[in-house]
This record gives structure tokens, sequence and C-alpha cells, in this order.
């Protein structure tokens, strides 16, 4: 074969190859378009569709009252289906609707909405996310108004496409315990309830559109959500805002690094309030931390609580038993134990020893009991369960820690510092615990957060209250505990606070800090106690981490004011935690309790607790001393009957027997040993103002029509004697 032929056949050969090749990706098209058309075209369609998860409704949160404190609040994006509206819908509306999405969002002229959603209606798009931005459920309603929208999803292709978002009505209040809800690293209620609250989640059948946005397929089958069940919680929304206002207060004043505020219920162990505030670099306090419960912190002087049961239990000493505490120093080994009082407080009861909070005394005390056997101390801490967490239902509990004989870092001067509140770390929440249990005759509780678990179809599950111990002490023990907690507050470091409506018990506790390895300047100041002291409703901690200023060094100085403005706003929304203004007659009445019932018998009949305002002043005469120390008038009050009985009723005050309804004017008087009820003539045109100060006595007599001249001194109280002739009036003060 000649060369010539060898290079032809190749050549057709080639040919032939590139010709079966074209001929089979002919055929391989033709077969594609024609026969498996149908096949592709479904596989094309399933690839653009997808479940889709529909996220249930979360749960809401509520306050024990009801009060709501988290839900979940509709949010929405809006998109359209150009192509749904008709032609002349469309023409009429799309100028209008351009101009309001660009009036609303303003981030766009109204000529860019309208190229878009023209463009997206000629190229048959049937959907258009308008903006990714999201709106409000008031919104959604506004923009159902606009031209196109108006004429719903079916006629106008307006979507509004849900999603709930967490809002919290009360904004900071109680914000950490109620929590944020992530899968992980949540916090509050909101992460240990997650799955109660967050529900199932449904599914939906959505397809892929063009710009990879998917939208639900209106005919498929949707397996609907099971919505979360709702939380009632144990806080009390008013105890948290005195709570947290009283201790945001005593914060910016001290400028304190942070702190915490907790009220439980004594019986139950419910927590009513707990605030947790920490200071922003910019100076300002949010809830960013939950110390309360995740803070383990050497507690200070309010641990002496724990160290004298301790002691009592073990030795049974009276509180009149003597320590001398010398000048205030007494050394244990190779350190010094100090009081913060130079020169000492030399000889003292061990009752005296507490309520002056004397290192050196406590420290003595501890040594003579337990120096021998350490261990037995350290076994009476942990029956108080001082050393594992309470296993409350929120997550971050700190875990407490305490130096015990068996570490290595025991060692002779471990006890006498112990005592006193160092070489050991609790949290706030577990020192609570302990003076509740105090107050609530020796039964620890375990603090709870959640009343229930609701849903629709009723309660799912109650949360009761769980007891950690039944006793932690004996009876003897826990009355000599209670009166030198009282006394504390009576005669001791906390005499501040001392009230005359109720009586508070209570600790202070000053701990300084270690701050890497080495103890500082800064301190931790605190403050544990119960109210009313003859029956405890409530227990309450303060602590306050670094106030600046020397003299807010101390826990009388900084945490119990605040308990003291905490309980004296929970004593005026809450009846049950104070005790009757009046006394039996037997008893006598302090000058303080009769001024108090004065004032306010003043300030409710003035201002009209009654449904009804008095039509006529009440007028108030207030206690005068006589010689012998008695008040001869405590409470007198002048006014309809009907207004002065439900007065004194609502005051608790007692109600002489001769009252008669068939009176409409007379004086109610309440002495020390009796009440007397004298019927009067009710002024026919004169209002009394008698003892009134002259603003309020001008204001009445004004109201009435009369006009007034004024003798005497202008800074004093109308007395006894007034003059009038027609409709002029001349008051004298004095």
């Amino acid at each position: 074969m000649t060369l010539t032929k060898a290079i032809l056949l190749r050549a057709r050969i080639i040919f032939l190859c590139a010709l079966c090749f074209v001929l089979l990706i002919t055929w391989k098209i033709v077969h594609l378009q024609f026969v498996e058309v149908d096949k592709w075209r479904n596989c094309a369609k399933t690839a653009q569709l997808a479940y889709r998860p529909i996220v249930a409704s979360r749960g809401n949160i509520y306050a024990h009252d009801g009060a709501l404190l988290a839900t979940s609040l509709p949010f929405y994006r809006v998109a359209l289906d150009p192509v749904v509206a008709s032609d002349a819908c469309f023409k009429a509306g799309i100028d209008p609707l351009s101009r309001a999405l660009s009036d609303f969002y303003q981030d766009n002229p109204p000529a860019y909405y309208k190229q878009r959603i023209i463009d997206a209606r000629a190229k048959k798009r049937n959907y258009l996310l308008l903006h990714k931005g999201f709106i409000t459920y008031a919104d959604k309603k506004k923009m159902s108004h606009w031209p196109i929208f108006n004429q719903g999803r079916f006629r106008g292709g307006v979507i509004f496409e849900a999603q709930y978002k967490r809002y919290n009505p009360f904004r900071e209040l109680a914000r950490r315990t109620i929590g944020v809800h992530r899968e992980t690293h949540g916090s509050g209620l909101e992460y240990a309830f997650n799955k109660v609250l967050k529900g199932v989640d449904g599914k939906a059948l959505y397809q892929k559109v063009v710009g990879g946005n998917w939208k639900k397929v209106p005919e498929s089958t949707t397996v609907a959500p099971i919505h979360g069940s709702d939380l009632v919680t144990t806080l009390d929304i008013n105890l948290q805002d005195v709570a947290q206002s009283s201790l945001l207060s005593v914060l910016e004043q001290t400028e304190a690094q942070n702190g915490c505020a907790i009220v439980m219920e004594v019986a139950t162990g419910a927590i009513k309030a707990m605030a947790n505030l920490s200071r922003t670099e910019s100076g300002q306090y949010i809830e960013s931390y939950n110390y309360a419960i995740g803070s383990s912190v050497e507690p200070g002087s309010i641990f002496k609580l724990a160290s004298m049961l301790a002691l009592l239990e073990e030795t049974e000493w009276p509180l009149t038993q003597l320590v001398d505490t010398g000048d205030g120093a007494v050394q244990f080994y190779n350190r010094w134990m100090k009081d913060v009082k130079k020169g000492g407080y030399g000889l003292l009861t061990l009752q005296g020893v507490f309520e002056k909070s004397s290192n050196v005394g406590i420290s003595i005390a501890i040594q003579e009991a337990f120096g021998t056997n350490p261990q037995k101390f350290i076994d009476y801490m942990e029956a108080l369960g001082m050393h594992q967490p309470l296993g409350i239902e929120l997550a971050g509990e700190g875990k407490p820690y305490m130096i015990t004989p068996k570490s290595k870092m025991w060692s002779g001067v471990t006890l006498p510092w112990l005592s006193i509140g160092y070489n050991l770390q609790v949290t706030p929440l577990q020192m609570l615990v302990l003076y509740n249990a105090v107050a609530n005759n020796g039964r620890m509780v375990k603090p709870i957060f959640v009343q229930r678990i609701q849903s629709a179809n009723g309660v799912v599950k109650s949360f009761p209250t769980t007891v950690l111990k039944e006793k932690i002490c004996s009876d003897k023990t826990l009355r000599k505990l209670k009166t030198m907690l009282e006394g504390t507050v009576e005669r001791g470091l906390a005499q501040r606070i001392k009230h005359g409506f109720y009586k508070i018990a209570g600790k202070t506790g000053t701990a300084q800090k270690l701050i890497n390895g080495k103890y500082t300047d800064h301190h931790l100041t605190s403050f544990a106690g119960y109210f009313p002291a003859d029956h405890p409703r409530y227990s309450c901690i303060i602590v306050v981490d670094s106030p600046q200023g020397e003299s807010f060094r101390f826990g009388a100085e900084v945490p119990a004011p605040i308990f003291k403005d905490i309980v004296d706003r929970i004593a005026g929304k809450d009846l049950h935690a104070r005790k009757p203004i009046n006394r039996p007659f037997s008893n006598p009445t302090t000058e303080a309790q009769w001024v108090g019932a004065a004032q306010s018998a003043a300030y409710l009949g003035l201002f009209g607790l009654h449904q009804s305002t008095p039509k006529w002043p009440l007028v108030i005469e207030f206690p005068k001393q006589c010689s012998e120390g008695v008040h001869p008038i405590a409470l007198s009050n002048v006014g309809s009957v009907d207004e002065l009985t439900f007065l004194y009723r609502w005051l608790q005050l007692p109600i002489p027997g001769n009252v008669s309804q068939e009176v409409s004017w007379g004086r109610l008087t309440v002495r020390s040993t009796e009440s007397i009820f004298q019927p009067c003539k009710r002024p026919s045109s004169v209002p009394s103002v008698l003892h009134m100060k002259l603003r309020d006595a001008l204001f009445v007599l004004e109201k009435n029509g009369l006009q007034v001249t004024i003798e005497g001194n202008i800074h004093g109280v109308v007395s006894q004697q007034f003059k009038t002739t027609s409709n002029q009036i001349t008051i004298l003060l004095k």
C-alpha cells in the first residue's frame, strides 16, 4: 500500500468516527428531548422542592400573678407574587405602592421598587422579596391597606412571612433570671426549660424560586407544629421592681462593681425577686451576669450564723456566756485575728459577740469548742449543705468550696478564719437558704423559681416545695439564733435599720476580696436576714461588691440600708408582711407607732382610700407627750362616720361599740387604753381644716368657694379657732 492510500484510509476512519460521535450526540439529545422529557422534568422539580421546618411558637413565661415576663411576638418579611394581580389592579396600584414602600423603608427611591416589581412580573416570577428587613404586626396591618396589597394573598399576591422573636415587656427587670434561649450557652429560665418552652416543630413543602428564596407550596401536606408550654414562675414583678430599684440606687451612689439582691418566701422557698446588676465601662448598671447563683465568694461575717449554730449545738452555751475579746486582737500561731473596732470590745457575752460581729470572739469560741477536733466543725457545715450545690433549676450554679482537714491547704489557722467566713466559698443564694431555714423554724427548703408548667389543656407539671433538711438544729439552738439575729438589728451593728412597726432579724457581713492570691482593700459587703422577725414571711440577702469610699466599706453602711428599703416597700405592698398597727390596750404603744398610724390615717383619709372620696377632710391630732409618758390623745379623726369606720377597719384600729350608722358625722379617738366615739354636728358651710398645713387648708377652703385671709405664722398649722363671715374666712396660724 502506497503512502497516499494509507493517509486516505486513516482520514476516512477518523471521519467515520467523528460522524458516529455526532450521530450519537444527536440521538441522545433527541431521546432526552422527546422520549425522557417527563422523567427529567420531574427530577428538576424534585430538586427544587424540599420539606422545611415550621417553627413552633415558643411558650410564654409569666410571673406568679400572671404578669407576662417573656413572650414571642411575630415579625414579618414582605414578599410579593407580582403575577397574581390583574392588569387593571397592577396598573392602578404600582405607582402608589412603590411610593409607600420607599417612604416606609427609606432606603431606595420609588422608581427602584417599581422597576423590580415590573421586571419580576414580565419574567413571570412567582416570588419577589421586597425587603430583607422585618416589620411588626402593627406595620403589617398598615401595609395590608396599601394598593395591590389590599387585595390579599390570592388576588394581590402579597406574602407576609412570619418569624417569631422573643420580647420581654419589663425590659431589664429580672432579665438575667428570665435569661435567653440558645441551644448552647444560654441562661436563666429560657435555657433551663428550653425543651418545654420550644415545643415541637412541624414541616411543610417549599419550592425554591429565583433568587435562592423559598416559598411554600399551597397544596402540599403540612405537619402542624406543637406549640411550647408556658412557665408560671414564682417571681413577683412588684417585688422585683422594689429589689432592683433599691439595689440600683445604692450601687450608683457607691459606684460599686456589682451587686445582687434576692427575696425569698420563707415557708415555700419561692424566689419572689432576684436582681443582678453589673457596672459597665460607661458607668451604667445592667443585668449581664447572675451573681446570686453563679458567683461563689467568701461570705465573711454573714457566715458567723453557721458558726454559731455549730457552737451552740456542740456546747449548749447560754447566750450570757462571757468571751474575753481583749483589746481586739488575738494570735493564732503565726497570724493575728483582729476586730474592726480599735481597742477591741473587751468582755462580751456570746450574744454580744454576735451582735458586734467580733471576729476575735467568734474565733476564740470556735477554737475552744472544735480546736482539738476540727473535722466535727466541718461535719456541721456539711450537714447544712455548705459543701455542695443546691441543685436549682437554673444552669450555671456556682460550686461551693471549703478547706477541710483532709486538704493539703489545712493548717492551724484555717479553723479560726473559717469560723468568720474565710477559707470557703459559697453563693449568695446558698447563704440565704441558711437564713431562711432559721426563719422557717429550722426547716431548710430548696429555692424554687417555677410554680408550674401549663399548656392550653391545663397544668402539665407542678413544682412543690422540696425540703432539703427537716430540722437544721435543735429548737433550743434555734431560739438562740433568732434572738441573736434580732439583737443585731436592735442593739448591734445593724441598728440603723431598726424599724418601729415591725422587727427585722439579720446579720451584716464584710469580707476582704482575694485577688491574685492576696487579700486587698476591696470588700464584699453583705446583709442577710428576714422579716417580720416574730412571724417571718420573707427572707432576703443583699451583696454589694467593691463599694467605693471609706464610709462604704462595711455591710452596715451599704447592703443593710438596701435591705431596709426593700423591707419598707414590701411592707407597703404586702399587708401580710406587717403586723396590725393597733395593739392590745394592755401593752404600751410607742410614739413612733401612733405617729405612723396618724400619718397613714391622714394620708388615706385626705386622698380618698374609700371608693367615694370624702367630701370633708379628716382632721389629725398628733400625739402629745405628757409627764407620765402616756399619750392622752393618740389618734383623733373628725369626719363622715362611714369614711372613718372604713378607714379604721382598713388600718385595723379599734372601733368603739357605740358607733351608730344613724349619725353621719363624728369624732373617733383612739388612746393607748381606750377608743371613743363622739357624735358631732357636721359643718354646714365651712369644712374643718384644723391642724392642716396652710397649703392644704387653702386648697380645701377655696375649693368650697370661700375667700381666705391669713393671720399668724405662715409656716404654722391651722389653730383650733377661725373667723368666718358670709363667704369670707380668716384662718389663724400658730
